[in-house]
């Protein structure tokens, strides 16, 4: 789960890690009190949306006066921005942070997020700060310093200081960044984080630390320990369709451009799921996993969701029947099917418990569907209606 920027650099000083003084608004007048409040000049008028880039799409800006800071104010808040990250639609900013500028003498970039392949922690830091990770990555991959931390052991005292002067960091901002590094450290582990990102972290003109930014995602899988985190979600900055499958425990990915609606239980199916309708032609348009454990309520909750995305073309089901019977699978698509009226192609291929009976439920309940004995032939199938 995604929060905004100021959510995020609450939780900085919370555990001591060094931010701007600043605050949120949502509205002209209190951004404006906001920003007077400060007691100093310039200030820095960011707009607050889920995605990166808004300094290029113009969602922050630099005011010197209150005069300005009004202008700035009343120019972002309501508008439409448009970032790489956005797309081309972009997201109405709703919501701003105000905060207290200063004098930056060095941008820097770092990060945190486990590393799969290693089964670590890694922390990824750049003297390339303010730029799109990604960018350097590609085209100046020295830039990156890169310590793996072991989570037996934590952060070790050497690999921060590895990391210090991988960045260069001066003797007098030294013990500053060290402290700074580990409660940010303490942050992600404690707040089971995918993911802690500071896109620029400067050095000021005297030798000071400052977070000019706070990217943090929270696994939506550990939520429930972090009800705090909860009460920072923004259900405005995200898919429509994939917080109605949060309410009902379903792992719902959007996928955008795509044209077949799949409903799967288990990960690694649903993704060979959507390689195959990929391979015969058609394109998915979401990642849809009902878990081993569903009933048919929640198998019904699932193709209504499918069935609300006016892009879905087709459904193809592709069940295999272990703790989710198929029979259970076939009453809940029969249920779903006729509270939602069912108005696009279907097919479903299933093996496993109960098998025999799931189909006989589908066959007499009277659907317009195709079945498919492989997955190839589903995809092929699907493929086939939908263009």
């Amino acid at each position: 789960m995604k929060i905004h920027e100021y959510q995020g650099k609450e939780l900085f000083a919370k555990y001591g890690v060094p931010v701007p003084k600043g605050g949120s608004a949502f509205d002209v007048e209190s951004a404006v009190k906001v920003a007077e409040s400060l007691g100093t000049w310039p200030v820095v008028v960011k707009a607050q949306i889920h995605a990166g880039g808004r300094g290029k799409g113009g969602g922050v800006k630099l005011a010197k006066n209150v005069a300005e800071a009004r202008e700035h104010i009343k120019s972002i808040l309501g508008m439409t921005l448009v970032t790489k990250q956005t797309g081309p639609k972009g997201r109405l900013v709703k919501r701003l942070l105000i905060e207290e500028g200063c004098k930056i003498a060095k941008e820097l970039y770092l990060g945190i997020l486990p590393d799969r392949e290693t089964g670590m922690h890694l922390i990824m830091a750049s003297a390339a700060g303010g730029m799109e990770i990604e960018e350097v990555a590609e085209h100046s991959p020295e830039k990156i310093v890169k310590v793996f931390v072991d989570p037996s052991s934590g952060l070790l005292d050497f690999q921060a200081r590895e990391v210090a002067n991988g960045l260069g960091i001066p003797a007098g901002a030294m013990k500053q960044f060290l402290a700074m590094l580990k409660n940010l450290f303490r942050l992600y582990l404690d707040y089971d984080a995918s993911m802690v990102e500071i896109n620029p972290l400067v050095l000021t003109a005297d030798d000071k630390v400052l977070c000019l930014d706070a990217k943090v995602d929270v696994d939506s899988n550990a939520l429930y320990r972090h009800p705090d985190i909860l009460a920072y979600r923004d259900i405005e900055e995200e898919d429509p369709h994939e917080v109605e499958a949060f309410k009902y425990d379903l792992a719902y990915i959007k996928l955008d451009g795509g044209n077949v609606g799949n409903l799967v239980n288990g990960a690694g199916l649903a993704m060979a799921t959507m390689d195959a309708i990929k391979a015969a032609g058609a394109a998915p348009a979401n990642f849809l996993d009902v878990g081993g454990g569903a009933n048919a309520e929640k198998i019904a909750n699932a193709f209504r969701i499918l069935l609300s995305d006016p892009n879905i073309k087709g459904i193809l089901i592709n069940i295999f029947g272990g703790i989710l019977r198929c029979d259970t699978l076939a009453n809940g698509v029969v249920q779903a099917a006729k509270e939602t009226k069912l108005s696009v192609p279907l097919v479903v291929r299933m093996e496993g418990t109960n098998v025999e009976e799931g189909r006989r439920i589908l066959r007499e309940s009277g659907l317009p569907m195709t079945t498919a004995t492989t997955l190839t032939d589903a995809a092929q199938k699907i493929a086939a209606v939908v263009k």
